[in-house]
C-alpha cells in the first residue's frame, strides 16, 4: 500500500473555489478501483491549511489516478489558488500479518 500526504496552503480569498475543486476530485478518486482511502482535512489551528491523506493499492493505481480527468483538472486549477507550493510526502506501507 502507498500512502500520500499532500499539504496545501490555500489563499484565503480563494477558499471557496478551492473547496469546490476538492469536491470535484474527492468523490471520483474514492471510487477508483485502486483507491483504499482518500480524505482531506483542515488544520484547526491554521485556517486554510489542508492535508490530503490518500491510500492506494500500489504504484500502478496511483498512475491510473494521475491520468484521470478529475485529477488532471485539479492539478491544473489548484496551484493558482494556493499561497505556498504543495508539499507531498509518499510512504510505502507493509502489512504485518497477525499484528
Amino acid at each position: 500500500m502507498i500512502i500520500i500526504h499532500a499539504y496545501l496552503k490555500v489563499d484565503p480569498q480563494q477558499r471557496q473555489t478551492f473547496l469546490d475543486q476538492v469536491k470535484l476530485v474527492t468523490e471520483p478518486s474514492q471510487a477508483e478501483e485502486g483507491n483504499i482511502s482518500y480524505q482531506y482535512y483542515e488544520d484547526p489551528e491554521q485556517p486554510n491549511t489542508f492535508v490530503f491523506v490518500e491510500k492506494w493499492k500500489d504504484q500502478a493505481a496511483i498512475e491510473v489516478h494521475e491520468a484521470t480527468a478529475h485529477f488532471q483538472n485539479f492539478v491544473k486549477t489548484v496551484p493558482g489558488l494556493l499561497s505556498a507550493p504543495i508539499q507531498v510526502q509518499l510512504f510505502e506501507a507493509i502489512e504485518i500479518k497477525g499484528a
